[in-house]
């Protein structure tokens, strides 16, 4: 108890050392959590980006469906399998999906287009599709109405209340035709969507095809995306081999591997930071060493033993390192939660890049306590390495030289 109440002493006899160091610590530890919070909160962005862009998190299809993605390979939706599916303690709701291709008229104007068929409201739940009409209104369950990319009702000519015909292929080569208004126009990110999508409710789209009561997918919401895989196998095994279960990933292997990319770059950064914090740190306990020389030479001679001298030290470092990790936790919590309400925003080109592919350009921080804790305790665990310098100078020790002025 002596042994703390005096290197608690120590480290307030030379108050502005002590706090220089400490504040090494803190900054150290700001800027630690800072960065990896960023890079946590950007990688999540984009997945919220894309989750809700089309492909929700989990998709349920037909086994074979997604190499061949045909009406024929579509399954009779029941209430027995959608009960199997949200039994699942992580799957927070579900919509169901029947797409397929058709052609678009429109006068002379023909175009080919991807017609799918929603529940609108359980579909706009998952992906916000009521969020990217831009003319007219949103789809009711009853409509017997569409809801047009803009970019296809540019190609078409078409409005808001003007009317299109579809003309296509049904389920078992039956002959699909029908005429429907138009009741919105939608702008997607994605250039590809903005150019084909089309969507119905559910009950047209199966009437369209001739495929009643067929889904050709179950698009899932997680209330955890960090179970998404454990999810999806397990689903997998309820619905049995007839299903296959898909994750986002799977699905869009290139973004996948996009954030992939970015996060080893990360990790490079993130690596070039805690040098610095090495460095930062080193350099004040070796300012301390200077100046405790004559200090700690006096001490082991009039007959402090080294031990004693080095517990001290390593008491005294403790005290230092952990405070600074503690003040620097504690400031970064509400820095960390402004930024993640109000995150940093690109400008010029690169803002209109990200938003012509229907990503937000936007850097938010996320709040996960784990980046708090993680990188108070790899500041802390660095500290605590460095402050073994100190022991070694004093095994070295010749009191002495260290007493010379």
């Amino acid at each position: 108890m002596w042994m703390i109440q005096m290197a608690w002493k120590n480290m307030w006899r030379n108050r502005s050392r002590t706090i220089i160091t400490m504040s090494a610590i803190f900054f150290a530890v700001i800027l630690s959590i800072l960065a990896s919070s960023l890079q946590d909160g950007i990688f999540k962005n984009l997945v919220k980006n894309v989750v809700s862009f089309y492909t929700g998190y989990v998709q349920v299809h037909k086994q074979g469906y997604w190499n061949e993605q045909i009406l024929d390979n579509s399954f009779q939706s029941s209430v027995y399998s959608e009960k199997k599916i949200l039994v699942n303690k992580y799957v927070a709701g579900l919509t169901a999906r029947l797409e397929s291709f058709a052609l678009a008229s429109s006068g002379e104007i023909t175009k080919g287009c991807l017609v799918v068929g929603i529940d609108p409201e359980k579909e706009n739940i998952i992906t916000l599709l009521k969020d990217k009409v831009v003319k007219g209104s949103y789809l009711k369950d009853n409509d017997r109405a569409v809801l047009l990319s803009e970019g296809l009702a540019e190609r078409l000519k078409l409005g808001v209340n003007d009317t299109l015909i579809l003309i296509g292929q049904g389920y078992h080569g039956a002959t699909a035709a029908g005429k429907y208004l138009i009741k919105g126009i939608l702008k997607f990110g994605s250039p590809d969507l903005n150019e084909k999508a089309l969507f119905m409710p559910l009950p047209i789209a199966q009437d369209f095809y001739g495929a009643y009561g067929r889904v050709t997918s179950y698009v899932l919401a997680l209330n955890n995306s960090g179970e998404m895989q454990s999810t999806a196998t397990d689903v997998g095994k309820a619905l049995g081999s007839s299903f296959e279960v898909m994750t986002w990933e799977q699905m869009i292997p290139d973004i996948k591997q996009h954030i992939e990319s970015d996060s080893n770059s990360m990790k490079n950064i993130q690596g070039i930071l805690y040098m610095l914090i090495c460095f930062g740190i080193f350099g004040t306990l070796l300012m301390m060493m200077v100046e405790r020389k004559f200090e700690m030479g006096m001490l082991v001679a009039i007959g402090m033993k080294k031990k004693w001298l080095i517990i001290l030290l390593l008491f005294e470092s403790v005290f230092t390192v952990l405070a600074g990790c503690i003040f620097g936790i504690i400031v970064c919590i509400p820095l960390v939660y402004y930024l993640n309400r109000n995150p940093l925003k690109m400008g010029g080109e690169t803002s209109k890049a990200y938003e012509e592919f229907g990503f937000e350009p936007i850097f938010p921080t996320s709040i996960d306590a784990a980046n708090f804790i993680n990188q108070g305790l790899i500041v802390l665990v660095i500290g605590l390495l460095l402050s073994l310098y100190p022991i070694y100078k004093i095994l070295r020790l010749d009191p002495v030289k260290a007493m010379k002025r």
